[in-house]
């Protein structure tokens, strides 16, 4: 029931499910799609689109743990560690115990991983772009916003 009293009818039901026609589908499609193509861009420096995004991350400021990192990306804290061991091996990314606990380690970007970090954006745009052909700003901006939506919705 909705705040009116009035029964609220679901949007999706298995009476005409068709995977391909299926939101969850094509929203993974398209995160694939926009993957493989970020991982051909980014192959020219020698890291994933993955190892990217843990580098943009890391350079907003707003990340700083392998924990926060897994949480946000949904990634296996497994998965993270060798991530973040290919990335250290690389010399990109370097871990530091905290001052405050020492259970905790901050990462950091190394200069390197600082400089790399600064050609992520431009790679990442490249991608939309070529994936967003033919579509206006304002279709951009309605994607975004109905995205947002789901997102705000309680779980």
């Amino acid at each position: 029931m909705n705040n009116s009293g009035s029964k609220v009818h679901p949007l999706f039901s298995t009476d005409d499910y068709q995977i391909e026609d299926s939101i969850g589908y094509l929203l993974a499609r398209a995160r694939t799609r926009l993957m493989k193509s970020a991982d051909e861009l980014l192959s020219t420096f020698g890291i994933t689109h993955a190892q990217g995004a843990i580098l943009l991350m890391l350079s907003t400021g707003k990340y700083s743990t392998a924990a926060e990192l897994s949480r946000e990306t949904y990634t296996d804290a497994a998965s993270m560690k060798r991530m973040i061991d290919r990335l250290g091996a690389r010399g990109l990314i370097v871990r530091t115990p905290c001052p405050q606990d020492r259970r905790l380690v901050k990462l950091d970007l190394t200069d390197d991983g600082a400089e790399l970090a600064k050609k992520i954006p431009p790679a990442f745009c490249a991608v939309l772009n070529k994936h967003f052909v033919g579509f206006t700003a304002e279709e951009i901006g309605f994607l975004k916003s109905l995205l947002r939506r789901v997102l705000a919705n309680p779980v």
